[in-house]
């Protein structure tokens, strides 16, 4: 297979290589090489270098994306991995089907959904993304091709959910759909004005909804430090719709509009962020009485502007998410949102959410508790520095990092972040001895050195 030479980066945009790529046309060639190193990549949405691999090859699985028919009896839908949730929710939700689990971008590849373990605003009621996984192909470094999943192979189906694609190239998924009248959702509004109301409202059940989330004003300080919108919804039902709306209950997809050039290194300064968190808080949480949003107002906002993240400029960001377990996330966001606030760093994006129980990937990134997101630019050498300052905060408070949104965490703490590794290192072991799948991720974390 043709091999060639590119320059790719994960949506942060940061670190940018050079690498060398193959993409296979066909499943039968989506087999790792003779010799050396390879790593799998879907639609490079994980934000750091999760997908990358400096001195080996990367395997695109973008064009491995038939989909095949859902059995409608039981909601499963089996797909190729290098399909995407956009391609599935284009054509399933018309009839009805939504999936169970959904990120903030609907533009990421089935493989990718189970290697990252995604979540989304649900976590707090249905988990992740691997908790509605019925079966996985995976090919195996000895190119056997391996079904695995909660009742099968389930040791390789666990280390392969939230795995970030090292036990192996994942190349089908069958996994759930629910159920919907309509394509809208029933949205309600709540302003809360510092970090202890938010989480009283985000941890009331009176207040509680299937979907849930809080965008936080990281600039915000003294006794508003952690102002946020709380948002919460559900799928519409045809009766909860409009009458110029129930006749077509299913909206067709909007257009994205894409963005053609790198904004300024400064467009995204404080004094701006400040105006805009300011304007936004003020109009956003106004909204307090339900009203009807269209699923890709609610779920990828920023979907509707291809190439979004230009808006950082040429040497692109980092975004940071923790989560904290729920005794001690209070004071851990607190220190987490004080410090930002201190430093004067702007956040485009600032998002809290409540996670449920821990689901049973080894290195799964959600555990019960509160989880936080921010997106900081790469604009001077401190911010490397800064976030390792992050990183203590949260080691002190029991949390850790998302591993498909992180570029730069140093290996000390990511094992003491994820105490399950040594577990998910055995399953490596038996299945990849020669450490065939690596990434320049495993590398600066270590994985592939404990591995071998």
């Amino acid at each position: 297979m043709e091999t060639k030479s590119i320059e790719l980066s994960g949506w942060g945009r940061y670190p940018r290589r050079v690498e060398t790529v193959i993409c296979p046309e066909q499943i039968a060639d989506a087999v790792p090489p003779p010799v050396g190193r390879m790593i799998a990549r879907g639609q490079g949405r994980s934000y750091g270098d999760a997908a990358m691999l400096a001195d080996g090859l990367v395997m695109l699985t973008e064009q491995l994306a038939e989909v095949s028919e859902l059995n409608e009896a039981t909601g499963i839908l089996t797909a190729q991995a290098g399909a995407t949730l956009a391609e599935v929710i284009d054509t399933f939700l018309p009839r009805g089907w939504f999936p169970a689990v959904v990120p903030g971008t609907r533009f990421v590849s089935l493989g990718g959904c189970v290697a990252a373990d995604i979540h989304g605003k649900n976590h707090h009621r249905d988990s992740g993304f691997g908790a509605h996984v019925d079966e996985i192909e995976i090919v195996l470094a000895d190119g056997s091709r391996r079904r695995c999943s909660p009742r099968q192979n389930s040791d390789l189906f666990w280390a392969t959910v939230g795995g970030m694609g090292l036990t192996g190239i994942i190349t089908e998924v069958s996994f759930q759909l629910i159920p919907v009248e309509t394509s809208y959702l029933m949205v309600q509004h709540d302003q809360a004005k510092d970090l202890d109301q938010s989480f009283k409202v985000l941890s009331d059940k009176a207040w509680d909804d299937h979907y849930t989330v809080a965008w936080i004003d990281c600039l915000a300080k003294k006794g508003n430090v952690g102002r946020g919108v709380l948002m919460r919804g559900h799928h519409a039902r045809r009766n909860d719709l409009p009458d110029s709306l129930r006749g077509q209950p299913f909206a067709k997809a909007r257009r994205q509009r894409n963005l053609g050039f790198d904004f300024p290194s400064w467009t995204l300064n404080s004094v701006g962020m400040r105006a805009f968190n300011e304007l936004y808080y003020r109009l956003q949480g106004r909204r307090q009485r339900p009203f009807i949003a269209d699923y890709e107002g609610f779920f990828f906002p920023l979907d509707r502007i291809g190439n979004w993240n230009r808006i950082y400029g040429k040497r692109g960001f980092i975004q940071y998410q923790c989560v904290l377990p729920a005794a001690n996330a209070f004071d851990g966001m607190r220190a987490l949102l004080e410090a930002q606030a201190a430093a004067g760093r702007s956040s485009f994006l600032s998002v809290l959410k409540r996670f449920g129980p821990q689901g049973q990937g080894l290195l799964s990134f959600p555990f019960e508790g509160y989880t936080l997101t921010l997106d900081l630019p790469v604009d001077d050498d401190q911010l490397l520095p800064f976030l390792d300052r992050l990183d203590d905060i949260v080691l002190q408070h029991g949390g850790r990092v998302y591993l498909a949104k992180d570029a730069r965490l140093a290996a000390p703490a990511f094992r003491a972040m994820y105490p399950r590794l040594a577990e998910w290192l055995r399953v490596k072991s038996a299945v990849d001895p020669e450490n065939c799948f690596d990434s320049d991720l495993a590398r600066r974390l270590e994985i592939v050195t404990a591995a071998s």
